[in-house]
């Protein structure tokens, strides 16, 4: 057996730990903010970003010391890009969430950390994706059980606050009904678990927004592409990753040819929006 395969399960324990650690460190400040009545958003989303960093930091250092990491929350060195092996990490997706309450006042539960392995000849070898408020953890070994197709229009997810031109435009044209969800993470667990059928994000975002929920939504059978069709690729010198669609297999075909069939009729616009 290759090193790199034999290590897999090592390596996604390892995800699974750093993620835990993050989360336990996110759900402890909300405890404190609740304990002392404290409740500025901005001061909590800075917070829970720079605690996320620390415990994910400090866990990879313990557990893998050597590898590289490329982290949200952390400067870029560029000599990951040459390394074998680098973890890519979002100590917090979600932030705005993770600061806010819904409207009954509870605390909002859809934010996510993300933690992922890449390797240099093997791409996206591991991964977890942790939804601290619901208490779940989500890995490349044990992803979600997809649930059975659901009858209906096909469900796709956006974001809250941008949703992007051609969201609207699937919507419209295709009859794909809209469904707004916090944190990347949380809409790609969203399609591996059945409760959508599709996550199509084309406003911009890193390579740590998607590489964790990624692996576990290849890990899952789901379907894993740029806007184009063209493949993701992790650990680049620019870290930016302008789009992505993660879709169920059932809907996949569908989705690729009404996604063609909009950018062909509208253009560059619609995937930049």
């Amino acid at each position: 057996m290759a090193p790199w395969l034999a290590e897999r399960p090592v390596d996604t324990s390892r995800a699974e730990r750093v993620a835990l650690a993050a989360g336990a460190a996110l759900l402890e400040l909300r405890r404190q903010a609740e304990a002392e009545g404290r409740h500025d958003p901005a001061a909590l989303r800075a917070a829970g970003d720079a605690a996320a960093q620390r415990a994910a930091s400090a866990t990879i250092d313990r557990l893998s010391p050597g590898d590289h990491v490329l982290s949200e929350e952390a400067p870029d060195d560029p000599s990951r890009v040459d390394a074998e092996r680098v973890w890519i990490v979002d100590p917090l997706d979600g932030t705005r969430e993770f600061a806010e309450r819904a409207a009954d006042g509870a605390w909002r539960t859809d934010f996510a950390v993300h933690v992922a392995l890449w390797h240099r000849d093997h791409g996206l070898v591991a991964g977890a994706v942790a939804l601290p408020a619901r208490d779940v953890v989500h890995t490349t070994a044990s992803p979600p059980r997809a649930a059975v197709a659901r009858t209906g229009a096909p469900r796709l997810a956006v974001s809250r606050t941008r949703p992007p031109e051609i969201a609207t435009s699937l919507a419209h044209e295709h009859g794909w009904e809209l469904v707004a969800m916090g944190s990347a993470g949380v809409k790609i667990m969203a399609v591996v678990t059945g409760e959508v059928d599709a996550y199509v994000h084309a406003g911009g975002q890193y390579e740590w927004d998607s590489a964790a929920p990624v692996a576990v939504a290849r890990a899952a059978g789901m379907v894993c592409t740029r806007l184009d069709g063209s493949p993701l690729e992790y650990n680049r010198a620019s870290p930016w990753l302008p789009d992505l669609v993660v879709s169920r297999p059932g809907v996949h075909d569908d989705l690729r040819a009404a996604i063609d069939a909009e950018l062909g009729r509208t253009g560059a616009g619609a995937v930049h929006a």
